[in-house]
Formats: C-alpha cells, structure tokens, sequence
C-alpha cells in the first residue's frame, strides 16, 4: 500500500503537467478558430452576401469555407480546452473521439488522392475554369485567381487563350474587355514601374504566341502548379507529418489525461495522513519505521 501511495504523487506532477499543457494548447487554437471564424463572417457581411438577392448563392460563397473551418475547429478545441481544465471525462471522450475521426479523415483524404493522383489534373483543370468564368463577378475568386497567376507568373488554365470561357474577355464581347486576359497576366503590369495598368492584357488574345510572350505569361496555371508541388514536395511532406504528429501526440495526451483522472476518482489519493502512533515515525513517501521505546 505504501508503495502505490509512492507512485500517486510521482504521477501527480506529470498528470498535472499534461493537463495544463493540453489547456494551453486548447486554447491557443481555440483563439485561431475564432480568429478564422471571425475573418469569415466579416468577408460575408461586406460582401453583403445575407442580402435577400444574394442569399440564395451563399452555399459557394469561398468565404462559408473559413466560417465552416473556424466554427469546427473552435468548437472541438474548446471541448478540449474546457474537459482538461475542469476534468470532464465526457469533453475529453468527445475531443479524443473527434481527434480520431480528423485523423482518419486525413489519412482517408491523403490515399484517395494518391489512387487519384491521375485525375487530380482534371479536377483542378475544372476547377480553375470555374473560376475564371466568375472572376468578375465574384471578388474572392478574383483574388484567389490574381494570386495565382502573379505569383506563378501563368495566364489561364493550361494557356492565355483559356479566358475566352468568362463573358467578359470572350472575343464576342462587345466591352472593352473583348479578347483580353486579366491585368496579372501582363509580364510588366506597371507604367513606369510605378503605375497599375489595368488594361496591358487587352487583346492579348489576338495576338500570336511569339508576340504575346512580350506583353503576357503564355504557360497556364496548371503547369505552374504542378511544378510548385514538386518543388516544395519535401516541405509539404513535413508540413502534414507535423501536423499529423501533432494531431496523435493531442489524442495520446487527453487519453493519458483520461485515465488518470479515471484512476483517481475511482481510488481517491488522501490528502491528509492519519496520525501515527507514538512508537512510529514517518520517512519517505509514507514508509513507516518502528523506533524503540
């Protein structure tokens, strides 16, 4: 018996430890979740996409996918964050469970894409046309659209000329925009260095490859991100061991977590020590010694 009581306090600065540590963790993403939460909604108010005209599109609105993110992951970190500090076994149940259930979503998610790995083009191929068939009318695709192409410095899906799918640059329009591409298509988009020329790319379309590689990126996107992947597939491959080593070491924490408090409600530690008689004395972890009278 002395010998389990040993052993209760050498776990007790290790459970203590753990349950704060996952407090901490908790909450620090508990506060990214509703940061992200909070990024979301306030892209949808000032887009005013809870008026009564827009309301019916808000199902693809990008910015639901941020709402959506920050709602689940405030959500599942405050469960944690609030079992480890009161000692719910039942939030610590629920997170450790939900923690699961993400861990095997991503292992899921990461072999369906391998077996897909050959129709992952054609997804992103579908993808990126939708998107540039709302560039105009949606300021989120725009931005993301704009990003892509300036930073990967590519036109279009798999070439300039893709633009003709948007009502906008299409050559049968009858703007100012008719067989044009987008200004972050434009090798040099500044006048001056200095100035943004939004209108470089007019009538690029037009023009031949060899007098347009002047003027505009002619490579799409697709081969843009193709190579970005291989280059960067080292820190990728790091990136999400990382997290999901993150991910399994929360999960090993809350279920030790768990059981220790399992442990002590069904075999309480005392707190205090009964008197011992007179022909005794008390050393070391409750060991009991008898001293001659």
């Amino acid at each position: 018996m002395m010998k389990k009581s040993c052993s209760s306090q050498q776990y007790t600065f290790v459970d203590y430890f753990l349950k704060y540590f996952l407090f901490l963790c908790n909450l620090t993403f508990t506060i990214l979740g509703l940061v992200v939460l909070g990024l979301g909604m306030w892209g949808l108010i000032s887009k005013e996409s809870f008026a009564q005209e827009q309301i019916g599109s808000i199902g693809t609105d990008p910015m639901l996918i941020l709402v959506s993110l920050g709602f689940v992951l405030t959500l599942l970190c405050l469960s944690g964050c609030v079992g480890a500090l009161r000692e719910n076994c039942s939030l610590l149940k629920l997170f450790s469970a939900a923690v699961l259930m993400l861990i095997t979503a991503q292992v899921l998610a990461a072999i369906l894409a391998y077996s897909l790995q050959d129709q992952v083009g054609g997804y992103l191929r579908s993808g990126m046309l939708s998107a540039m068939v709302r560039y105009q009318d949606d300021l989120d695709l725009r931005f993301i659209v704009d990003e892509i192409q300036s930073n990967l410095q590519c036109c279009g899906a798999e070439n300039y000329l893709d633009w003709e799918v948007n009502i906008y640059y299409n050559c049968s329009s009858p703007g100012v925009l008719a067989c044009g591409v987008p200004a972050t298509c434009c090798v040099d988009p500044l006048e001056n260095g200095t100035v943004w020329n939004s209108q470089c790319g007019v009538g690029a379309q037009q023009l031949d490859e060899f007098t347009a590689q002047s003027v505009i990126f002619l490579g799409g996107c697709l081969g843009g991100i193709s190579r970005w992947i291989e280059q960067h597939e080292g820190l990728i491959g790091t990136v999400a061991v990382v997290v999901l080593g993150v991910q399994i070491l929360t999960v090993f924490i809350s279920t030790r977590l768990l059981e220790s408090i399992q442990w002590h409600k069904s075999d309480p530690v005392r707190t205090s020590s009964p008197v011992p008689p007179l022909n005794t004395v008390t050393s070391g972890c409750g060991k009991q010694k008898w001293r001659w009278p």
